[in-house]
């Protein structure tokens, strides 16, 4: 045990002490350079820095410029494949910094976000069978009042109607895709692990499903949120037709639709 600790500690102490030599090297850079010049260093640094800074700024450019015309189009457009990663790794955070300046609150930029994930993913074009999608849920969709856990197995559900998890089995036996139900960031990664779908469609709240898309690029994820009458976290609901409407376009099904979806029962106490 005390091998162990050991152990631990000095691994504790290796990285923060690389990490604060990689911080101080940085600094230090950033003081020396503009103290005495690029010219200095080397003949050639100037030039090799311009060139560096030139080649960062056509990126972002060629970023943005290639989503805009991406959602424009409807369409993934060539040389903007990538288009969708940037977006996620660097712009979302940048943009959520920048919104705050002008008071603009972070689930608006999330919405706005998983919007435009959700067309460049559309854009793509691709057709999935039903084994490759797994449709990912969270756990506030199960009433609060109920007795069974879902967490393992969701087939455990008595659909009972008083939460909408008996219309998504329906959904998910109708067009045969995996269906799964996180109780949070860690347990949803563990399922996609698990099984290794090529798409997911995830439920979720702004900021649960931003993260979700960040975590789990470059595989694809069409986000929708939920629905929270009682507020975050408690009884959501989900909008089983526009789930069922993206289903049947990433199978390209022409199976005719769940017509009489299970819908959700009153509560016995609404009903006095």
């Amino acid at each position: 045990m005390e091998i162990v600790e050991s152990s631990r500690k000095r691994l504790f102490i290796g990285l923060i002490t690389a990490t604060s030599l990689v911080v101080c090297a940085v600094l230090a850079l950033l003081w020396i350079v503009p103290t005495i010049g690029l010219d200095h260093i080397h003949p050639w640094a100037p030039a090799i820095w311009g060139g560096v800074v030139a080649a960062i700024i056509l990126l972002v450019a060629w970023a943005s410029l290639g989503l805009i015309l991406s959602v424009a189009a409807g369409r993934t457009l060539p040389l903007s494949r990538r288009s969708r990663g940037l977006t996620i790794k660097l712009f979302l955070p940048l943009m959520i910094i920048f919104a705050r300046l002008f008071g603009i609150s972070k689930e608006r930029v999330r919405n706005s976000f998983i919007k435009v994930n959700n067309e460049l993913v559309l854009g793509q074009g691709k057709n999935y069978r039903p084994h490759e999608i797994l449709l990912l849920l969270p756990h506030c969709l199960q009433s609060s009042t109920c007795a069974v856990r879902l967490t393992y197995d969701i087939n455990n559900c008595k659909r009972c109607g008083l939460c909408p998890v008996a219309g998504l089995l329906a959904l998910s036996e109708a067009y045969g895709v995996h269906m799964a139900i996180a109780t949070g960031g860690t347990i949803a990664r563990r399922i996609v692990v698990q099984k290794r779908p090529k798409l997911i469609l995830a439920v979720a709240c702004e900021r649960d499903l931003s993260s979700g898309i960040q975590d789990t690029y470059p595989l694809p994820v069409f986000g929708i949120l939920n629905d929270r009458p009682k507020g975050p976290c408690l009884d959501t609901l989900v909008p089983l037709d526009q789930l069922e409407h993206a289903l049947r376009h990433f199978l390209q099904t022409q199976a005719k639709p769940v017509l009489f979806l299970p819908r959700l029962n009153a509560p016995a106490s609404a009903t006095k």
